[in-house]
């Protein structure tokens, strides 16, 4: 068998439908190799769109409020943030997220090193984009399952799916990431975007103001995760993946620097760049899958009969070949025509195409994700930009100046993106009074800092209030 062949193209028109058609339903996660049974009730009853609809209404109106109140009340601390037990509740609150980010990222680790299938394998790049795309059936490139809209059914390639009593994918197969873990971690990270508004709590408390990216940030996170598990589309995966991994690492800062550590400048930077990395990316990838396709053989199950009238009618290139060697050099093994059906009948094989994504609500979900990371992606490449064209000018003073100091362009890129990263972060994550990741004294003094004001201003843009990128308080922030 040949391997299969990988395809981009377009995806179809009709999968763009808002509002997205209900079907296929959510299926819980199955009840094996998890420390806890999550009730399928209450799984389905949390993918309800009133929840995060209301919820993120909730949040945004509720933070807008607290926005006004601090600034009556001239940004003064609440009273209970100068409190012990207040104190204790934003480090307990950093050590939870830290913890339990590090476990969901350890557990989807677990999940896509027991379904990713290596392109060195013998179906090549197909077998892998099938892992991820194909995330319920059992292993087996013509074992994943695609819900059809046109019959309403799950459907196998290999014909044969295996299915639970009421049509929908079984939950005691092993092999594809769904049921391996991206069922139960992928459900317990999208309520964990409604734990994590205390961020913004913790922010309003102490007097400062959230702003409004922090704001559509939160609010963005809730609904994005809510369509990727709803509608169960393959690159939710990614959301939960590497966000989990992120907040791993930037509670971790938090709570570190909460105990008056000091973190190397390199870490601070490494981490800024993560935090915004996965922005372009996660969108990226998301994206992607909903222009792959791929051909998959098929064993087929041909009539003898059919392949004999066929060879009858079209000679085939071995019969031309055989000819010549008979005339050339005489009597040669020649196999019978009842051998040559025979042996055409077990290999015929048919092509069929398969795409990464048939249904409406998929398709729904990876788009949605894509536009809620485009503002933040703009906003990076807008500081980039204003960032490297400040630096730009800079230099070439510099150069006037004192010719060896000049910097490569290289040099002024790689800054440009720490600064567009570091003022990314100040808006969406925020900050405290006392600093960010990337500090202001991390920078050195020879003037090359951009602040998000200073971004705006090159952009053409009014500055933003000094509220604004005050946010969420780092490990500091008790």
């Amino acid at each position: 068998m040949s391997a299969p062949v990988v395809l981009i193209s377009p995806p179809a028109a009709t999968l763009f439908r808002f509002p997205p058609h209900a079907d296929p339903q959510t299926i819980p996660p199955p009840h094996f190799d998890l420390p806890f049974t999550i009730p399928d009730s209450l799984y389905v009853a949390a993918l309800n769109p009133k929840v995060p609809i209301t919820i993120a209404a909730v949040y945004a109106v509720t933070a807008k409020a607290l926005n006004v109140y601090n600034k009556s009340t001239g940004k003064k601390p609440w009273a209970i943030s100068k409190t012990t037990a207040f104190h204790v509740f934003v480090v307990l609150h950093n050590v939870f997220l830290a913890v339990y980010s590090a476990w969901t990222w350890v557990g989807m680790l677990k999940a896509l090193r027991n379904t990713t299938v290596s392109p060195s394998g013998p179906n090549g790049w197909a077998g892998t984009l099938d892992s991820f795309c194909k995330i319920h059936g059992s292993a087996g490139l013509e074992n994943g399952l695609s819900y059809n809209p046109h019959n309403g059914a799950w459907e196998a390639l290999s014909g044969i799916p295996s299915l639970a009593a009421d049509g929908s994918p079984s939950r005691a197969d092993a092999g594809r990431i769904w049921n391996e873990g991206l069922a139960s971690y992928g459900w317990i990270f999208y309520l964990s975007k409604f734990y994590e508004v205390f961020d913004t709590l913790i922010i309003l408390a102490k007097g400062k103001l959230s702003s409004t990216l922090q704001t559509y940030h939160h609010a963005g996170a809730m609904m994005a995760m809510w369509a990727g598990m709803r509608y169960m589309s393959p690159p939710i995966w990614i959301f939960v993946f590497f966000n989990s991994a992120i907040h791993a690492l930037m509670y971790t800062y938090y709570t570190v620097t909460a105990f008056n550590v000091r973190v190397p400048t390199f870490i601070k930077r490494s981490l800024t760049s993560l935090q915004i990395s996965q922005f372009v990316i996660g969108a990226s990838c998301a994206m992607i899958h909903s222009f792959v396709s791929y051909l998959v053989p098929i064993q087929a199950e041909t009539d003898p009969a059919d392949i004999t009238a066929a060879a009858a009618a079209t000679p085939s290139i071995t019969g031309v070949i055989n000819g010549l060697r008979q005339t050339l050099f005489g009597a040669v093994a020649v196999p019978s025509a009842s051998n040559a059906t025979q042996q055409a009948a077990s290999h015929a094989v048919q092509y069929r195409k398969v795409d990464c994504v048939t249904t409406t609500g998929s398709t729904f979900a990876i788009w949605l994700n894509v536009f809620y990371l485009a503002p933040l992606t703009y906003l990076f490449v807008s500081f980039f930009i204003a960032s490297y064209l400040r630096r730009s000018k800079a230099e070439v003073v510099r150069a006037k100046s004192n010719p060896d100091r000049r910097r490569s362009n290289v040099m002024l890129a790689e800054k440009a993106s720490w600064d567009a990263a570091r003022s990314v972060e100040r808006e969406v994550y925020g900050e405290s009074n006392e600093g960010a990741i990337i500090e202001e004294s991390d920078e050195s003094s020879n003037g090359d800092r951009l602040h998000p004001s200073s971004a705006a201003k090159a952009n053409g843009a009014k500055p933003k209030a000094n509220g604004r990128a005050n946010g969420k308080a780092n490990g500091k922030r008790h």
